[in-house]
């Protein structure tokens, strides 16, 4: 039966392949529309997400939510458009800003983390990865619904980005590193308390994932950031400059210091574009202290 689903899910994103970028750009605007509207639950999430960060009054705040889920919306479309997009054409709608900073991290010889999020169409940035040419992992987190997981699978290691599981990644992050090649991890969702750190996000703290600077750390690998930001003519592919690491000895301040710095970029970012960052997922539900239950 999976088997079949999956069939299923490839005919159908061949389908919507077929329709052009602009017209799937104009019907992802209304597919995100009508999530809006029939999506209550993440609807709520997306507006308490952007009241408690940026205080907007309702009827903004219910503007910007209505652009997130367009972005949201445009995803799908653009996913389907870009299987058929052969790699000499890449430079027609995808461009690269920040390129020396990505090469003179790659020739440290360390290799190099990257440090990214669910951010634009993040789903496209393997087509970064494939233009620049380097070798690349990306550490992901799989779905439970089998057949879509499996056609995420392909499609992010198409141009031949290889894909670690999120639970089994450590040793081989290590090994990507020791080879000096480039590891890509997705550092905006929450985590639970005893997978990460509590540090501040946009004024409020909450629990970020821990990895990245453990691995840095260890390693010295240099952190590099990017985000695969939506423009009218298609993509950019933005790489900043390389965060530098901390140590001061402390491991445990040392982890909180490097993780909220790769908080900070992600932040920047986002205040830059709003409209294209994950606001329907609980960024802040883990607090970092609870009341004291009553007997």
């Amino acid at each position: 039966m999976e088997k079949i689903v999956f069939k299923i899910i490839v005919l159908c994103i061949n389908l919507l392949g077929l329709i052009p970028k602009q017209w799937g750009d104009r019907m992802g605007c209304l597919l995100g529309r009508l999530f809006f509207i029939a999506d209550a639950k993440h609807r709520k999430i997306a507006m308490q997400n952007l009241a408690y960060v940026f205080g907007k009054n309702p009827s903004q705040t219910r503007e910007l939510s209505l652009k997130v889920f367009e972005n949201l919306g445009k995803i799908l479309f653009e996913a389907a458009w870009s299987v058929r997009l052969k790699q000499e054409r890449f430079f027609k709608y995808f461009k690269i800003e920040g390129l020396s900073h990505v090469r003179d991290a790659y020739e440290k010889g360390r290799g190099v983390l990257i440090l990214t999020a669910h951010f634009g169409n993040w789903e496209l940035l393997a087509v970064i990865a494939a233009m620049l040419g380097y070798p690349i992992s990306i550490v992901y987190r799989p779905l439970d619904f089998k057949p879509l997981d499996q056609f995420i699978v392909n499609s992010r290691s198409r141009f031949g980005a290889k894909l670690i599981h999120r639970r089994k990644a450590l040793r081989k992050i290590l090994r990507c590193l020791n080879r000096g090649e480039m590891v890509a991890m997705l550092m905006d969702q929450s985590v639970d308390w005893y997978e990460g750190v509590f540090v501040d996000f946009f004024g409020h703290r909450t629990c970020t994932n821990k990895g990245m600077a453990l691995l840095a750390m260890k390693t010295e690998a240099p952190v590099v950031p990017v985000f695969l930001i939506r423009e009218e003519f298609g993509f950019t592919g933005k790489f900043l400059p390389e965060i530098p690491l901390t140590k001061t000895g402390d491991k445990t301040k040392d982890v909180e210091i490097n993780t909220e710095k790769y908080n900070k970029v992600i932040e920047s970012v986002v205040r830059e574009y709003p409209e294209q960052w994950f606001w329907v997922h609980r960024r802040w539900k883990i607090r970092p202290y609870s009341l004291w239950p009553r007997q």
